[in-house]
Order: structure tokens, then sequence, then C-alpha cells
């Protein structure tokens, strides 16, 4: 099968497009024929190796697992021996290391039912995305109607879910994004959206029981001077790509657990991770019209150099899907 390869860090000029092995399920693995796949922050972060903390975990040379991609959309090819969930046909959705291939392996608990009525393309564009911003408004921020939340990089691939999930909640929602993005994050349903080339969110305004940081750009005190006294500060930043750093946004982060010990405030991290009931969430909020993924632009699978490129430097509009 074709599939996108790394054998080293660097640039997008190291992920290669070549033939490989297909993939076995085994067990409770389903094999996927990938129809779609979706770019994210996580996929340039782990391009390059960055932060470079993180090689400890990843590879210190190289990456340990080769094939990039984790968000799918696809049709189930075969299912391994105790998979009981799914048969083959099936259309699926979900969240694998791989999914930059022609075919993928997946546990399957990390994946759902497509929502009925989402193409491919739109079904690949939910899954990472869709659940990070899940995860932190509804698991950290507690969100409740007649909260007001902030979403900081509201355009991006999480920002264009997050502001719809909590508006789904009943929040009264602010989204944050550059002058060329404020009609797209109204048109995700923002009950306020402020253009930071024009205003700062942390000075002389309102105040909010939930702000999501998506984008790790701005200092720790600025983020809690935009909280109310008792409100909550979720950190899951992903930025852009700045040649490399030791830690990038890990220092925020690291900076906002020392803190938030001793603060009234709520300082808390997010850490998303695949999970089928949270697919099977974000699968009603759409199926209820309550959520609709948001495309950019699509690249073939042979194109992923050049999609990530453009991600991790451009500063994309909401999601860039794979085509396969």
């Amino acid at each position: 099968m074709k599939a996108i390869v790394q054998d080293r860090y660097g640039s997008p000029d190291v992920l290669e497009f070549r033939e490989v092995d297909k993939p076995v399920a085994a067990g409770h693995e389903v094999l996927v024929r990938v129809r779609a796949a979706a770019v994210n922050a996580r996929d340039w972060h782990l391009m390059r190796g960055d932060p470079y903390l993180a090689r400890l975990v990843l590879g210190f040379r190289g990456p340990k697992t080769k094939i990039r991609g984790t968000d799918f959309a696809g049709q189930v090819e075969a299912v391994g021996k105790d998979v009981t969930r799914f048969r083959p046909g099936d259309e699926v959705f979900g969240e694998a290391d791989g999914a930059f291939a022609e075919y993928v392996c997946a546990s399957e608990d990390v994946m759902e039912p497509k929502p009925v009525g989402l193409t491919f393309e739109q079904a690949a564009a939910v899954p990472l995305a869709g659940n990070t911003a899940l995860m932190g408004l509804r698991d950290l921020g507690r969100v409740q109607p007649g909260q007001k939340v902030l979403v900081n990089g509201a355009s991006g691939g999480v920002g264009t879910f997050a502001v719809q999930i909590a508006k789904a909640f009943g929040a009264e929602v602010t989204g944050v994004c550059s002058t060329r993005n404020v009609d797209l994050v109204r048109s995700t349903g923002a009950d306020h959206v402020i253009d930071y080339t024009r205003e700062d969110f942390t000075r002389n305004g309102p105040r909010y029981d939930v702000v999501l940081d998506l984008v790790g750009n701005r200092a720790l005190a600025e983020c809690r001077r935009a909280l109310t006294p008792a409100g909550t500060l979720v950190l899951s930043g992903g930025g852009v790509s700045e040649g490399g750093s030791p830690v990038g946004p890990m220092g925020l982060i690291l900076r906002g657990q020392a803190l938030s010990r001793f603060v009234r405030q709520r300082l808390l991290v997010l850490t998303a991770t695949p999970d089928k009931e949270n697919l099977a969430t974000l699968r009603e909020l759409v199926e209820r019209g309550k959520v609709s993924p948001v495309i950019d632009r699509t690249y073939p699978l042979s194109e992923v150099p050049e999609a990530i490129r453009y991600l991790e430097v451009e500063h994309a509009r909401a999601k860039v899907v794979i085509t396969v």
C-alpha cells in the first residue's frame, strides 16, 4: 500500500510517499480502507520532533512510529477475531497512528460508525479536533448554560469545533482570531468575535468563566486577567512552527500546573485521548445539527508534505483534509 513515511525529524521534506506493507488486523483490531484523513498540529510536532524534550518519548533520532497521520474515515476491510462492534463494509471514523495511508489498523475502541450525512472528508475532520474541544469544554471547563466562554484560536481546527460545542452547551461564546477569520468564526455561531490585531482580550474587557487557550501565545498572567475570580483556564496550545524549540508550549503548561495549587482560579492542562464514547457524543452533535466540520483545504495523499507545510506556517483556517 502507499503511505506517508518518516524516518528522521525535519521539515516536510523528510516525509516520503512510498510503498509499505499492508497492516493485518489482529485480536480487537479493525483494518480500515482509508478514504480521508485530516492534518493536525500534532502531525507537524511529530514530524519535527518539536519540542525537543518530547523526543525522549517519541524517539531520539527519529520517530518510533514511521507513518504519519491520526484522524481517519473509511470503510472496514477486515476485522480481528475478537472484534464484535464492526464488520467488513461498515463506514467508520476515528483516531489511530498511521492514518496517512491507504489502510490503517486501529482498535475497535477508538472508532465509531461514521456520522450520517457526512462525507468521508467531513468525518475525517472530526475525531482529534472534536475530541480535544469536547474534553476541554465538558470535562475540564465544565461549561454550563449561561456561562461566558472565550476560545483563543477560534478559527483553527480545534477552535471551530470548540465554538460550536460551547454553543451547544448553552454558553455565551467569544472567539478570538485574526481579521481575515472574523466572518468564519461568526459563521460557527460565536456570539462575539475579537480580532486580536485590533483588540487585546486580556485587557479592559469582559471576564470569562472559561477560557480555552488553543494557541499558547499569551503569558499565564495575561490569560488569568481574562478570567473571573473563580474561572477556569484550559491550556492546550498547538501553535505554529517557529523552527524548533526545547520545550515549546510545554513551558506555559508547566507554569500553569505549578501555579494552580496557589490560586483560586482553576488552571488545567488538556491531554486529549481517543475515546469511542466521545466519538459517539460528537456523532450525535453532528447528526443533531449542533456541530458541522469546517474544511479549509483538501490535498491528495501524495501531497501530505504540502498540506503540513500549509498548516504549520500559514495559520490554516479550520481543518485541512487529505483524500485517499
